[in-house]
C-alpha cells in the first residue's frame, strides 16, 4: 500500500456536506499539485537528458519518495502530495500534479528539441483535422497565402516548418 496517498483523509463525513462545502474543501487539497514546481531541478534533469538522447531517456514522475519506480529510472521525478481528499481514491492529488509535472516536462523538450518556434509547435504531426486545421492557419499566418494555397503547402511539405521554409525557398 502506498503509504503517503493511501493515508487517511483529515477530512470526514463527505457525505454530509452540501455540494458547495464538498466542491469547496476539494479544490482547496488540490493546491498542493503545485508542488509540482518544487519538482523543478529534477525536471530539468530530465528534460535535458532526454535532449542529449534525443527525446529518450529513463525518467518516471511519482507522488510516492523512494518508490521502486524511482529507484528503477534513471531521472526520477518525485512530486509529494500528501493524502488524497477521499481515502482510496483515484489519486485526485497524485494525478493532477503528475500530469503538472508531464506537461512540464514534454513542453520544454519539445521547446529545447527545437520543434517550437515563437510559441508554436511548427513540426507537429499532422494527423487529424484539427492539426492539419492548426498547421493551415499557422502557414497561412506566416505566408499570406489563402486557406487552401496553405493546406496544400503544408501537405506537400509535411509540416509547418517545412512549408514556411519552401515558401520562402530556404
Amino acid at each position: 500500500m502506498d503509504k503517503i496517498t493511501e493515508s487517511p483523509s483529515r477530512y470526514r463525513h463527505l457525505e454530509k456536506m452540501t455540494l458547495s462545502q464538498l466542491l469547496k474543501t476539494s479544490a482547496t487539497r488540490t493546491k498542493p499539485c503545485l508542488l509540482a514546481v518544487e519538482a523543478l531541478p529534477a525536471i530539468e534533469r530530465l528534460v535535458v537528458a532526454s535532449c542529449r538522447s534525443n527525446g529518450i531517456a529513463t525518467g518516471c514522475i511519482t507522488c510516492n519518495p523512494n518508490s521502486p519506480l524511482a529507484f528503477a529510472a534513471d531521472y526520477p521525478v518525485e512530486v509529494v502530495v500528501g493524502p488524497e481528499f477521499v481515502t482510496a481514491s483515484t489519486r485526485m492529488k497524485a494525478g493532477t500534479a503528475q500530469k503538472l509535472a508531464r506537461n512540464m516536462v514534454s513542453t520544454s523538450l519539445m521547446i529545447q528539441l527545437g520543434r517550437v518556434v515563437d510559441n508554436r509547435m511548427v513540426d507537429m504531426q499532422l494527423t487529424n483535422d484539427k492539426l492539419l486545421d492548426r498547421g493551415t492557419m499557422m502557414v497561412v499566418q506566416d505566408t499570406g497565402l489563402d486557406y487552401e494555397a496553405a493546406q496544400q503547402l503544408l501537405r506537400t511539405n509535411g509540416s509547418v516548418r517545412k512549408a514556411v521554409d519552401a515558401f520562402r525557398g530556404r
